[in-house]
């Protein structure tokens, strides 16, 4: 996606995108040592962001949906942490997951 078509979309749909991009590259970073480790460390910082952003005093979201957001990126930090690079595909697939469902969920909420 170019910068230009980049500029043009939503906040959710950027955050969509984020999520997304970091899945497919987990995905494709399988079975490589150096590249899922700098795919690993790319998913962590995103999650990092994710708990930064819904920890912020007076952050819109309901409280529900912001508990949720920590403890998801919890579990990918702790997940990330104790593998690593020896991540188990299981594992690996549930951190995809967790990225595929959190971008649907941000596309089915509407433009923000």
């Amino acid at each position: 996606m170019s910068t230009l078509e980049l500029q043009s979309l939503t906040t959710r749909e950027k955050d969509a995108f984020a999520l997304t991009e970091a899945a497919i590259g987990l995905d494709h970073a399988r079975g490589r040592a150096g590249d899922l480790a700098a795919a690993l460390e790319h998913n962590l910082e995103l999650w990092v962001a994710i708990r930064t952003l819904v920890s912020r005093p007076g952050n819109a979201l309901p409280a529900a949906i912001r508990h949720n957001l920590v403890q998801l990126s919890g579990f990918v930090a702790g997940t990330t942490w104790r593998d690593g690079i020896t991540i188990p595909d299981s594992r690996l697939d549930t951190l995809i997951s967790i990225n595929l469902q959190i971008a649907e969920g941000l596309l089915e909420g509407g433009n923000a």
